[in-house]
Parts: structure tokens; sequence; C-alpha cells
């Protein structure tokens, strides 16, 4: 059977890609110019004097260092959020579709009232609620409400219907094993996948994550990069006497920075993250 190949689908195909490419592409362009050039060059091409490699090292070096420490606190933050999110996701989303327990339908359907609220109408209440616990301030502020990830459970939960054979665990069962066996030994392997997907978007979520971090936190060594970032986009236009405006220039290098892990992650993991999404499609 030949492939079918449709004209205005290509070109709105090519489109949309033209529509996330073109500002990362305009990133990359700018982070590669000085602060001059950003306002006097054509912003979707390189001036003519490069100096990406100028822009990193002035980026990384700035004020002692101190967007490596926010990087690097990204990636604690990031990390630890996703698998812890992710395991729980998981270990809930098998429960839900294996087990029968009085008020499971109403306990998901909650989960999935969850899922409607926006994260920015938590973050208040969070806030107040990790201040009685004096943990403001602290790492745990952000990876804490960052390990509750309702549509992951709910991804797990549609997943792990198929993924895990009722046929396969009873087996396990008339041999012996306990339930917590059969969840580590069987249920988390053919559940690797979907297992890959929520640490993805979990990942992803508490990378850019803004907000929270802005509120939980107050001090710079502890912020991450989109706080960090923030902060120093604030003292380029301030328009005070203690405005730096190259503090433009590295805002932009640093964006580009710190996508690259993301970029990286995705490579890493793509064919575990296009498995988990595409089983669930499929009927056993």
């Amino acid at each position: 059977m030949t492939a079918r190949r449709s004209t205005p689908l290509t070109i709105a195909m090519l489109a949309v890609l033209a529509y996330f490419l073109l500002p990362l592409f305009w990133l990359v362009v700018a982070s590669t110019k000085s602060t001059q050039d950003l306002f006097t060059t054509f912003g979707l091409w390189f001036s003519r004097a490069p100096q990406l490699v100028h822009n990193v090292r002035a980026t990384v070096t700035y004020d002692d260092g101190v967007f490596l420490r926010w990087l690097l606190n990204t990636l604690l933050y990031a990390v630890g959020s996703a698998v812890g999110a992710a395991l729980l996701a998981t270990a809930a989303g098998y429960g839900f579709a294996k087990f029968r327990f009085r008020g499971s339908g109403a306990a998901f359907n909650l989960v999935l009232g969850a899922i409607m609220v926006p994260t920015t109408a938590l973050a208040i209440p969070t806030y107040l609620l990790f201040a009685k616990v004096e943990l403001v301030n602290t790492p745990w502020a952000i990876i804490l409400p960052s390990l509750v990830s309702p549509f992951g459970l709910y991804l797990m939960r549609i997943y792990a219907q198929d993924a895990v054979p009722d046929s396969l665990i009873e087996a396990a069962r008339i041999d012996g094993a306990g339930e917590l066996r059969i969840f580590v030994r069987i249920a988390l392997r053919l559940l690797a996948p979907g297992l890959v997907t929520v640490v993805l978007f979990t990942l992803v979520a508490t990378w850019n994550n803004y907000f929270l971090p802005l509120i939980m936190l107050n001090d710079p060594e502890l912020y991450p990069v989109t706080v960090g970032l923030a902060a120093w986009y604030s003292q380029s236009v301030s328009g005070g006497a203690g405005a730096n405006t190259d503090l433009i220039a590295f805002v932009l290098t640093g964006s580009t920075l710190s996508v690259v892990p993301l970029v990286v992650a995705f490579l890493l993991l793509q064919r575990y993250w296009q498995s988990g999404l595409a089983a669930g499609g499929v009927k056993q």
C-alpha cells in the first residue's frame, strides 16, 4: 500500500514545526550576541562578531558562579520530584487498576477533578501549610509539592490496566509471592515505559516551574534557574543606578544553557516515552 501525501497537511505541519522551533532558534542566535548587538542587528540572524563562548563564560562566572548553583538546584529539584512523583503515581495507578476497594471509584474521580485545578491556585495554600511546619526556604518546599501528580496517577492507572495481565498476577500469587513482591519484581518492570513517561512530564514541569519557587524561596543560593534568571532580568531593566544592561545577554545565554539538559533527557529517554504513550492505545 503506497503512502498518501497531503500538501495542505504538510504545510500545516511545517507551520507547526516553525512555530515551536522559531523561538528556540531566536534564543540560540540571541545568546551569541553582545548586549549592543541585540538591539542593533536583525533578531533572527547572527551578528558579524558572534561571541557565544564569551557569553557562556561570562554567564557561568558572574557573581561567583551563582548560575551554576542555580542549575544544580534546578537539577536537584527536577530529578528528585520526577523520580518521586513517578514512583508514587506508578504505585497508586497500579493499585487503582488491579485492586477493588470501597470508595475506589470516588477516590479516582477525585484525582480526575484534581487534574482540572491549576497549580498556581494551590501555590498560596501550599505556602501557608509549609510555613506552619517551617519548611519554607528549603529544598523540600519545592520537592514535596511536586511529588503529587494527579495526571501521572491517571496515566499510570490507564496504562497498568493492560500492561500488567491479571493472569500474571494470579500466577505469582499461586506461587506464594506477596503483593509488594509482585509489584516490585513483576509489575514495576512491565510499567517501566509508563513510569519513564511520567518522569519526563514531571521533570519538564518542575524544571520550568517559576511561581512555586518564587513564593517559597527567598535565599538566592536556593533559587532554580527560572527564578534566578528572572532576578537578573529585573536588575537589567530596573533603570536605577545599580542596573546592569549586560545581564540581558547573560539571561539569554543562561536560558539557552538551561534548555540543554531537557533536550538531552528527551533524546536519552524518547524510546521509552514513545512506547509508553503508544502502549495505552493498543489493546492486548
